[in-house]
């Protein structure tokens, strides 16, 4: 099997993984020389799960928030290959950025310029941590421009897929002229086989009777 392209972001971690991840932290620092069966530490951990309140997990959903913020900024800088055996088009309308990611946009240089030792992904985090401090109000305007945005995309997109069936029926209407005129001959070509066949079947009596 083919390994998966090594620059792609690392996944992003549910509340629960997160809460696996600290249990197992909490074990190894209380308990190092114990080991655990992977089985019974799991049922172990989903019952403690279960019988945590909504404040208690609260913790791990921003961290599991965080991490979301963290690998989303960093699919934006990931460039793949593209798809296998598909060319994406150039001309297909871009996909419009979330109000979020204009207010990355917006305040990445400040956070890179005020911290410039961090990775993306710790930039990401700082930005997302922005972001879930604002307000309502002050998250207006970014997802107001990003439903402008949003509704032109569509309209982009409607555009551009009309343009796709018009020359998509045009190009079939030739190869369906193309496809029709070597009819006769597959026709003659058949019978040309059948002859032959019938041919090949006489000679193979003819031995047949010479070796009795």
């Amino acid at each position: 099997m083919a390994k998966g392209d090594p620059r792609k972001p690392k996944g992003k971690m549910s509340s629960y993984a997160y809460f696996v991840q600290t249990c197992r932290e909490e074990h190894k620092k209380k308990s190092p020389e114990i080991p655990v069966s992977f089985s019974e530490f799991s049922k172990r951990c989903s019952a403690r799960w279960k019988a945590m309140s909504v404040k208690e997990k609260s913790r791990f959903d921003d961290m599991a928030k965080q991490d979301k913020v963290r690998y989303d900024q960093e699919m934006m800088q990931y460039m793949p290959g593209g798809k296998r055996g598909k060319k994406k088009d150039p001309n297909a309308p871009k996909r419009p950025p979330s109000g979020f990611f204009l207010f990355c946009s917006e305040h990445r240089p400040q956070i890179k310029a005020q911290y410039p030792s961090l990775g993306i992904g710790d930039v990401a985090k700082k930005l997302g941590e922005m972001w879930n401090s604002l307000t309502d109000a002050t998250k207006q305007p970014y997802l107001i421009k990003a439903n402008k945005l949003k509704d032109k995309y569509q309209k982009d997109v409607a555009d551009y897929k009309t343009k796709g069936k018009a020359g998509g029926v045009s190009m079939g209407m030739g190869m369906m002229g193309n496809c029709m005129a070597p009819k006769p001959m597959m026709k003659s070509n058949m019978d040309d086989e059948e002859d032959d066949e019938e041919e090949d079947e006489e000679e193979d009596d003819d031995e047949y009777d010479d070796d009795e």
